[in-house]
């Protein structure tokens, strides 16, 4: 396997890693979880840490077989010497364990002292299991991870047709009253989104989550992105901040009516659920930045660099060069940023290999965090946050081949056949595209906002900036003609959960701020949705959108901005009910089956064989497919032109020319509308307004 010296380590031993080299000795505080008001913790033994010794400086322990406790499960903190800027010096403090797979909000560390924040310094415990002199990840009240009878991994779906669903987990449901209900949408939640067997806990009795159904399997959709599911620190919004990374979050894991959380249990339910249905589960990761991350107080200059403004030459001050060419100072949104550029400040052991090294310790750190989520939750791909503000190509590239390496482990261990290179994707968020981190191998692939800004353009009748209509169609439909090389390095969008800011909010929101209702806004919603779903690259939307959701929060000018609501307004599946949604619904999902199943859909090439300006017309064609594939043809609409009564005359028709032929017995189905096409209005069907028809050979 794979070496992770730290996580091998702390089966046996409780460990702090602390690269200052402090020569006072931290400190094990454990106990027992004690129900009351407050909880505290029953049976409290302080244990000093010893250093490891020269082999492994700044490593701190203790065996688990000399603490002199009895089996069972218990709750702990390290005290340290504060060394955050922002708190009394040196001042003792308890700290979660930064390695922890398992934090307990329902116990925070007793009330410090003047100087110090109580609202942000209190940190949850950590949980762990002593056993026979061995240590192992647990829930508070005793479950555990596991994944019987999972599937292999090549039964998993390929790169090239993967459908993405982004799910929030801030979830609503509108109440007859009118009122709406907002709650946590927890793994359980999530779970029966997936698993017809289960009925949801927060939002049970929700339409979608109802036993006997599987929403996303009636999608369609074969990717899972779970907006970041470590533990936040936040309660929850849409998880931009990180705070236990090792940890799966503990709010997800504690729904209503429980008298604990059982975040690890239930994480690996959903997963195995997932890889049952053929989902792939991905993860986003927000690297560039913590919010109340333990080594903020442990050893925070090694860990974390506190304003760039404040020192522009610090070199981990700047973002990375961006496609744009600038290099801004990096921006933690409120968080505090990491430092994945200068070395430590003294050369200590290293968590991952074991040896002695000064590389800038938060990468390590980082290394460990994917090791414990590709190993214990079985991750089938990652989603970057913020490559800009990560701020550093070589770690970026490091931390992709890192999960490479796991996923590869996996693959060999699960007895896999061939396929591994097509069933692991490794994206980054860095929105001005600079190629190189896909040229040089940092990432895999990279999500296309331009895809986003073009479509957006188009189905409002317009050019995105510096194109003619015909080219913001084409560079679309086509990530080729922007720079990538391949379908799968494109992570293609209409939504993403960065709702903020022009045309970023929900499509429903945006055409309605724009003058268009019912009809109107149907019929474009939809048309972004066969623009997004049979252009070459990998589709993705955000959870909701396939019913066209709506954004219910807003700041005081009305829009959608992080003090209004960009990561906390939630999805509202109740919405499904309605008439117009749920013919949405339908359409989208005729059309996810397509994606992930026609072959045409999974190659790059793409062929525009008409089109037409004519007569105010804005009509485009394309052909998806190489020769020897059977073809998918896309007729777009993309104005008000409509043939001439076409709904009355039975010769109303708009011609393609080069329409591929036809093979013997075989015929054209109209995927939209579910319809087979008669044999005498092949490649000459009517068109209408604003409109798309997708045909492939059945």
């Amino acid at each position: 396997m794979l070496p992770a010296d730290l996580l091998d380590r702390r089966q046996t031993h409780f460990t702090l890693w602390r690269p200052n080299l402090s020569k006072q000795p931290p400190v094990l505080v454990i106990g027992t979880f004690a129900a009351g008001n407050p909880n505290t913790l029953a049976n409290r033994k302080d244990i000093p840490f010893a250093q490891t010794g020269q082999s492994a400086p700044g490593l701190w322990s203790i065996a688990a077989l000399q603490t002199g406790l009895a089996d069972g499960i218990y709750h702990y903190w390290f005290q340290v010497e504060n060394t955050n800027p922002n708190d009394p010096a040196a001042e003792p403090i308890l700290c979660t364990d930064p390695f922890a797979t398992t934090v307990d909000w329902n116990l925070l560390s007793p009330p410090l002292p003047a100087g110090f924040r109580n609202d942000i310094d209190r940190q949850p415990a950590s949980v762990i299991r002593l056993q026979g002199g061995r240590l192992s990840t647990v829930d508070p009240n005793g479950e555990t991870a596991s994944f019987p009878n999972d599937p292999k991994p090549d039964t998993l779906p390929t790169n090239n047709h993967l459908v993405i669903y982004e799910l929030p987990t801030a979830w609503t449901r509108s109440e007859g009253s009118g009122m709406s209900e907002r709650a946590v949408g927890s793994f359980k939640d999530v779970l029966a989104l997936v698993d017809e067997s289960a009925g949801g806990a927060n939002f049970e009795g929700l339409d979608v989550l109802s036993p006997g159904r599987s929403y996303l399997a009636e999608l369609g959709v074969n990717a899972l992105e779970l907006l970041p599911p470590a533990d936040s620190f936040f309660k929850r919004t849409w998880g931009y901040d990180t705070a236990h990374f090792l940890a799966p979050d503990w709010e997800l894991g504690f729904p209503d009516g429980q008298a604990s959380s059982t975040a690890n249990f239930d994480l690996a339910a959903l997963v195995q659920s997932c890889h049952r249905h053929g989902i792939r589960f991905f993860i986003d990761v927000v690297m560039a930045f913590a919010k109340a991350n333990a080594y903020q107080w442990i050893d925070f200059d090694d860990f974390h660099i506190a304003d760039p403004s404040k020192n522009p030459s610090d070199p981990d001050a700047l973002t990375s060069r961006r496609g744009d060419g600038q290099q801004p100072l990096r921006d933690g949104f409120g968080s505090t940023l990491f430092r994945y550029t200068r070395p430590a400040s003294h050369p200590s052991y290293d968590p991952i290999s074991a040896k002695i090294q000064n590389d800038p310790p938060a990468r390590a750190l980082m290394y460990t965090y994917i090791t414990r989520w590709m190993r214990d939750f079985r991750v089938d791909g990652v989603r970057m946050d913020s490559i800009e503000n990560v701020a550093n190509w070589d770690f970026i590239g490091a931390y992709k081949n890192r999960a490479w390496d796991l996923w590869n482990e996996r693959w060999k261990t699960a007895g896999s056949g061939a396929g591994a290179d097509e069933r692991f994707l490794v994206v980054g968020e860095e929105l001005t595209l600079p190629f190189g981190l896909l040229t040089q191998g940092r990432l895999d692939a990279l999500w296309n906002d331009g895809f986003r800004a073009r479509i957006r353009a188009a189905i409002l009748g317009q050019n995105n900036d510096g194109e003619n209509f015909e080219w913001t169609v084409r560079n679309a439909i086509d990530c080729r003609n922007v720079g990538f090389t391949d379908l799968a390095q494109s992570v293609n969008y209409v939504t993403s959960h960065d709702v903020e800011g022009f045309r970023k909010e929900r499509l429903f929101t945006m055409l309605q701020k724009s003058g268009f209702s019912g009809l109107d806004l149907q019929k474009r919603v939809q048309l972004a949705f066969v623009c997004l779903l049979t252009a070459n690259g990998i589709p993705m939307f955000l959870a909701g959108e396939e019913f066209a959701d709506q954004n219910d929060l807003f700041d005081a000018n009305g829009n959608v901005t992080d003090g209004g609501g960009k990561e906390v307004d939630p999805v509202d599946f109740s919405r499904l009910r309605e008439p117009m949604r749920h013919s949405i619904f339908e359409y989208v999902s005729r059309l996810v089956h397509l994606r992930r199943s026609y072959p045409a859909l999974g190659v790059n090439d793409t062929d525009f064989i008409q089109v037409d300006f004519s007569d105010n017309k804005r009509v485009l064609v394309w052909k998806r497919g190489i020769a020897s594939q059977d073809p998918l043809i896309v007729v777009a609409n993309f104005s008000d032109y409509q043939t001439p009564n076409g709904l009355t005359d039975p010769n109303a028709k708009y011609v393609v020319p080069n329409w591929p032929p036809t093979p013997p017995g075989r015929h054209w189905r109209e995927i939209t509308q579910g319809r087979d096409v008669l044999s005498g209005q092949i490649g000459c069907e009517p068109i209408f307004s604003w409109e798309a028809k997708v045909y492939a050979l059945a």
